[in-house]
């Protein structure tokens, strides 16, 4: 019994025709793209602290906090601008987002009024932590964080570049940019937090969804010298049934060790892991239905010349 796997998510020797599906994946994922596109111009990424400057009040009250009544209270104290969100297994833990002011003194002032109302609307609490990042420094980060998702594009066309021809290194960064833009339009649309935590969240994404296509690339470019004469278009269908069980393995248990975290995490983990989450489903969803027909068009002439069998001076006169 245990000569064998026990659990497999799709049958051995499968021959699904992924490559007949090629438009009508291109053309979704190309929907969705433009979507997210439009969204990150309007209405825009949330962006947290780490990225539009600020304070933020780490706040432990009494008893289970309500958060309408504290939001009335900083309302009235002239703190509509005020974000709140609970954090912490409990129900008494809350997250006091304040923008920054024009100077130092307008927003300590802005924080002793939040301190004010907030003790008014539930005497007893307490502040645990006070967090400000300025507008030069938040500024900073931002660019920072864009310059490390471009770097990161540019390493991985390199890599599989030098590791494969320049129609997989095409194709996987194409397929990389269309990940990336679906999951700003995921996060435009939840309204999760676009700071550092989330910019983490999504180069470990681009570095999942890229170990993915490798593994599916490494078995075509296997294939290729296997066998010399069959279509790139049945070879790459050959190719991707042979690696869905290690693909869907692999994704499975990467979301299932997500789960938690987005289910449990709180406010600190929570923005990460539904991003993974969303991230594993894209990236290996694109790994089929993106990555590999973009290799087909790019390469359903050149790859398949180049691996044909070359013909020796013999056989070439006997013809």
């Amino acid at each position: 019994m245990f000569t064998k796997p026990m659990f497999r998510f799709v049958p051995d020797g499968t021959k699904i025709r992924f490559m007949n599906g090629r438009f009508a994946g291109l053309i979704v994922s190309a929907v969705l793209s433009t979507g997210s596109l439009i969204l990150f111009f309007h209405p825009g990424l949330n962006l947290g602290l780490d990225f539009r400057g600020g304070v933020v009040l780490q706040v432990q009250t009494p008893q289970a906090a309500n958060f309408a009544t504290l939001r009335s209270a900083l309302s009235q104290a002239g703190l509509a601008d005020a974000a709140l969100q609970s954090f912490g297994a409990g129900k008494n833990g809350v997250l006091i987002s304040l923008e920054s002011r024009n100077n130092a003194a307008q927003t300590q002032t802005a924080i002793t009024e939040a301190v004010t109302a907030l003790n008014k609307a539930a005497p007893g609490s307490k502040i645990l932590s006070t967090q400000a990042i300025g507008a030069a420094v938040s500024q900073d980060l931002f660019r920072q964080g864009l310059e490390a998702l471009g770097l990161s594009f540019v390493m991985i066309l390199c890599y599989i570049w030098f590791r494969f021809e320049w129609q997989f290194a095409a194709g996987a960064v194409a397929t990389l940019l269309l990940d990336t833009t679906k999951t700003i339009g995921f996060m435009v649309l939840t309204r999760i937090p676009f700071d550092l935590v989330t910019i983490a969240a999504i180069l470990t994404i681009i570095g999942y969804s890229t170990n993915d296509k490798v593994v599916v690339y490494d078995r075509v470019r296997e294939n290729l010298r296997k066998y010399k004469t069959m279509p790139l278009r049945d070879l790459i269908d050959l190719s991707i049934n042979e690696t869905l069980n290690r693909t869907l393995g692999t994704s499975g248990t990467v979301f299932l060790a997500a789960l938690p975290l987005a289910l449990f995490g709180g406010s600190a983990l929570s923005g990460f892991a539904w991003i993974m989450l969303f991230g594993i489903v894209v990236g290996t969803s694109s790994s089929i239905m993106i990555a590999a027909p973009i290799l087909l068009f790019l390469g359903e002439h050149r790859l398949r010349r180049a691996n044909a069998p070359v013909k020796t001076p013999a056989k070439a006169r006997a013809q």
